[in-house]
């Protein structure tokens, strides 16, 4: 093996556990801040029993009847809220958690990688097959 294909291998290899680490680990950053701002969890959390999606949810003036009806109005609107927004941070909590996982596995998976040609030339020579399990 001449001198220029050393340093090529080294050169790769300096790459990948140096500069191209710290880019995979940036693009997982990135995934999980979008995934963040997406769900807003923060903001649903603030927010959690505030009503939803209702225009009149001012004071009511007017007869007992009527303040009592908007009042209901705006519990069953607070509790509907709460409902999905809780729903909406499980699922946020859930999504959030599966890519920093799959990031963890990914990142793992990347300090790996450039050792398994090493590996499986190593198995072929001690005869190891597969299908023979």
């Amino acid at each position: 093996m001449g001198y220029n294909k050393v340093m090529f291998v080294v050169g790769i290899l300096s790459w990948w556990y140096s500069a191209g680490w710290r880019q995979r680990f940036t693009i997982l950053k990135e995934r999980l801040a979008n995934t963040m701002d997406y769900f807003s969890i923060d903001l649903l959390v603030k927010t959690l029993f505030a009503p939803f999606r209702q225009i009149s949810a001012g004071k009511v003036n007017g007869p007992l009847g009527v303040k009592l009806h908007a009042f209901f109005d705006r519990l069953i609107s607070r509790v509907i809220g709460a409902m999905v927004r809780s729903t909406m941070i499980v699922i946020g909590s859930m999504a959030i958690a599966t890519h920093s996982v799959i990031g963890a596995i990914t990142l793992l998976m990347w300090g790996i990688a450039p050792l398994l040609p090493l590996v499986g030339i190593v198995l072929f020579i001690s005869g190891w097959v597969p299908w023979s399990l």
